[in-house]
């Protein structure tokens, strides 16, 4: 059945929602102007400690429209970082509460600034976040319904507190969330400090910035009047001195990367010696796929950011739980072409990396109100039942689309192999990707990896990192000319091809070491020969049989592999080419693999390792597109 909805039709809807953005753009305002703006519209109470079931008070601030009367629909937004006085997003959308008839909540996570207790990563969702939904629930000022509302660690929070099903809970619009989520479907991440069981350095980098288990802290029994004048002048923010991450992200051993730095051990390290299947990982405010569902939500998502793909199968998660029907019959996602949290830049013009993407124009602002009307103002005509499920933003087409799942009902598995004469070797090697399977024995492409000369990342998903890595589209040729780099590229389509869904790739590799990583990439080759990087992956080679069975590879044997899926949406144009880089290292996006076998993030001396990659009519090697044909009219 053909429900995809026309261009035409979807953009008529956005046009309708997008009426109700505020008049004045807020994204001309300066800070200051924000702060004068939202002083100027509200009643405000400052540094309220709002108790926990264990008595730590967290510090909340609470803005009303001012002289407003009777019950309000409230907004949570929760947050590790210094919002105290909202700045930049969160003031911005502070003021379209404010404007829209929504309190708006602004609380710091437990051990953060003025907060009282110790930090955790993720704020004690489960507990802590259903007490604050309860407090704000019973304020006279409350019409008893909440929604939260965040990107990135404002956003991670929020997922394991909707399968507590809190009745105050009303909706909710996570953003850019894929850090809040342990287990879903294929992708064990535990919260982004894996991929395909390698470390992202990302999350070490982060940790730095926000976790200080030294932290300078108020008197625990200050309150009231007091401690809102002392928030006046003393935030508690801290900071720590910068670090050259460029340099500093090669130490060895990894486990040290911060006590290196005379950090006092905390998060990171009491993390970085769990495999990606250890029990201690359940403990936490991780979101698993044994959990219910219970909230209606509006994701918002992007295709360079560091973890689309769990993001996209929590969203099937969400709508297959079936604990709490309503929740699941009203998940909707909004997917980009943008980086990490940069759903507001989305426009005219829009260019992501190197890459134009055109008019990428998106109502964000309007949909999030429009939702919240829906369910917090019980207005059902502000957000259609009508509306699409799945709207994407559509690479290389440059445009939205829209179906009722993800992938799209369209959708149907196209296999292309990795073939070649046994040269693979770089860009000018003779690798080739084919939709015909090899027939025979071919010769497998050979490399050699050294940790000590790893493979530079250039542009993909990524976020938080310090500056080690800048997210979206860039040229990949710089890394193809290297000899270990095995590149494999099809004939120049004959017409547009596109790739909308989840991309499986299966290798067939070996190695001389007792443990390598390997790197997977989907590139999209322009007619002038730029190769744009669409996508990457990863798989650390122990964990081939699952993340709880690791086991050594023995010297020239041949194993199959199979990394978690690229997701994306990408045309790729006539006379475009598609491309598939594989190697040992995706570095520094990814820790090296040092190729011992042994307790790689604790040790600091490498072994060379020779890896191949084979292909033959017994064991091929290949990826699988999710092709999507149109109708024509």
């Amino acid at each position: 059945m053909k429900t995809r909805t026309p261009a035409v039709l979807l953009s008529a809807a956005l046009l309708v929602l997008s009426a109700a953005v505020p008049a004045q753009d807020l994204g001309r305002y300066s800070e200051e102007g924000l702060r004068a703006e939202l002083a100027g519209l509200a009643d405000v109470e400052t540094a309220v400690l709002v108790p926990m079931r264990d008595g730590i008070g967290l510090s909340t601030n609470i803005w009303r429209p001012k002289g407003a009367t009777g019950p309000l629909p409230t907004v949570l937004w929760k947050t590790p970082y210094n919002e105290h006085s909202p700045r930049g997003t969160s003031a911005r959308l502070a003021i379209e509460a404010l404007r829209n008839g929504y309190a708006f909540v602004v609380q710091s996570e437990r051990g953060r600034y003025l907060s009282q207790g110790r930090y955790q990563i993720l704020g004690h969702p489960q507990t802590d976040g259903y007490d604050a939904l309860s407090w704000i629930a019973a304020q006279p000022w409350s019409n008893g319904k909440v929604g939260t509302l965040g990107c990135s660690s404002s956003a991670e929070w929020q997922l394991s507190l909707a399968a507590m099903d809190h009745p105050a809970h009303a909706a909710m619009v996570p953003m850019a969330a894929g850090a809040g989520i342990g287990k879903v479907g294929p992708f064990q991440e535990q919260g982004n400090f894996y991929t395909g069981g390698v470390p992202r350095t990302l999350f070490a980098v982060w940790m730095y910035g926000v976790d200080n288990p030294l932290r300078a802290e108020l008197p625990q029994d200050l309150a009231g009047p007091l401690r809102a004048r002392v928030a006046q002048y003393n935030d508690l923010d801290a900071k720590k001195p910068a670090v050259d991450w460029q340099r500093h992200i090669r130490h060895l051993p990894y486990a040290q990367l911060l006590s290196s730095l005379g950090e006092p051990p905390a998060t990171f390290e009491r993390m970085i010696g769990r495999g990606p299947a250890d029990p201690a990982w359940e403990q936490g405010g991780l979101y698993r796929d044994s959990m219910g569902w219970g909230v209606p939500a509006l994701w918002f998502n992007s295709w360079y950011d560091v973890s689309i793909g769990p993001n996209l199968a929590l969203f099937n998660h969400a709508r297959a739980a079936g604990t709490d029907a309503q929740a699941s019959q009203n998940q909707y996602v909004v997917i980009g072409p943008n980086p990490h949290c940069q759903f507001w830049q989305l426009g005219k013009d829009y260019t992501v990396g190197d890459r134009a993407m055109g008019d990428a124009s998106f109502p964000v602002s309007a949909q999030i109100w429009a939702f919240f009307d829906r369910w917090l103002k019980n207005q059902p005509k502000a957000f259609p039942a009508s509306t699409p499920h799945v709207r994407y933003f559509t690479m290389g087409a440059n445009r939205w689309q829209s179906d009722a799942q993800w992938p799209p009902q369209a959708a149907r598995p196209v296999r292309l192999y990795l073939r070649s004469g046994g040269a693979a070797n770089s860009l000018y090697g003779d690798g080739r990707l084919t939709f015909e399977a090899p027939s025979a024995e071919e010769p497998k492409d050979s490399y050699r990896y050294d940790p000590a000369n790893p493979v530079q990342t250039i542009g993909g998903g990524d976020c938080c990192n310090g500056g080690l890595v800048t997210a979206g589209a860039f040229d990949q040729r710089p890394v193809e000319a290297r000899h270990d780099v095995l590149v494999y590229t099809s004939a120049p389509l004959d017409a547009p091809l596109e790739v909308s869904g989840f991309v499986d790739a299966v290798l067939q590799v070996s190695s001389s070491a007792r443990d390598t990583d390997f790197a997977l990439k989907l590139v999209d080759v322009a007619p002038d020969d730029t190769a744009w990087i669409i996508g990457d992956t990863i798989l650390r080679a122990r964990y081939r049989d699952g993340y709880a069975a690791p086991a050594p590879m023995q010297p020239g044997q041949v194993y199959t592999l199979k990394p978690t899926p690229i997701t994306t949406s990408i045309r790729f144009g006539k006379g475009h080419r598609i491309r598939v880089e594989v190697t040992s290292s995706n570095f520094p996006k990814f820790a090296r693999n040092l190729n011992t076998g042994g307790a790689n993030e604790s040790e600091d001396v490498p072994v060379v390792a020779d890896n191949a990659v084979h292909h033959s009519a017994a064991a091929a090697s290949y990826i699988e597109l999710p092709v999507v044909e149109h109708s024509k009219p």
